[in-house]
């Protein structure tokens, strides 16, 4: 008996170690899809004018701008499955009450990126948004060629002389100029909890299972 004790503790041990982190990536998981929900609670609320005053704690509030652009654009490389490759248009947006921001208007394939968007009038539906897209490992852009590959507020904000405020349109009314909306959606928010869980049982089984082959190993030596 004290052959096995030793593995025995261990494989009990480990195992249940192996179930907590599986059972806690379930808990983040409806910690994240609570949160996914009050994500999407917010972008599908009324929109409001866009208030006097803007910050990052108001990401994702529904709001409705009018006003014109200016001509003045960030092109940001984006695409998917569907669309395929192409870019998302950022355009210097002058409200009607005089305030210079940004304004994500949505998608073009590659192929109109260099179509001339002159000053239009747009009056615009969309939400408030900080995107959290550029990492240590995302090129800087190519200015020379207009080239974005992350949106970075700040920065977009910088070359197009605006506050540091991004509206992601969802409806535009008004001449869109062959631009499609990509409305602000919680799709791109990861949430893996339920594969780590998986994960994490899969190797407490796998340990167990070690385990009981290591016990009846010892069990059948003789001496």
């Amino acid at each position: 008996m004290r052959r096995i004790l030793f593995p025995l503790i261990l494989g009990i041990v480990g195992c249940a170690i192996l179930v907590q982190l599986g059972l806690w990536q379930l808990r983040r998981m409806e910690w994240k899809e609570d949160m996914l929900a009050r994500i999407q609670a917010s972008i599908d609320a009324d929109p409001v004018p866009l208030p006097a005053t803007v910050d990052p704690s108001m990401k994702y509030l529904p709001v409705t701008v009018s006003g014109t652009t200016t001509g003045a654009e960030i092109d940001v490389l984006s695409g998917s499955k569907e669309q395929g490759g192409g870019y998302q248009i950022v355009s210097r947006f002058i409200t009607d009450d005089g305030r210079a921001i940004l304004l994500d208007r949505g998608f073009v394939p590659q192929e109109l990126r260099h179509v001339e968007r002159g000053p239009t009038r747009l009056t615009v539906r969309g939400n408030l948004h900080w995107p959290d897209e550029k990492g240590s490992a995302t090129p800087d852009p190519n200015l020379q060629e207009n080239i974005w590959f992350a949106r970075d507020v700040p920065a977009m904000a910088k070359v197009l002389d605006t506050e540091p405020v991004l509206v992601v349109a969802s409806f535009v009314q008004g001449d869109a100029q062959g631009v499609e909306p990509i409305p602000v959606a919680i799709e791109g928010i990861p949430n893996n909890h339920l594969s780590y869980a998986v994960q994490w049982f899969l190797i407490a089984a796998t340990w167990a299972g070690m385990t009981v082959a290591l016990i009846w190993r010892i069990r059948q030596r003789k001496y």
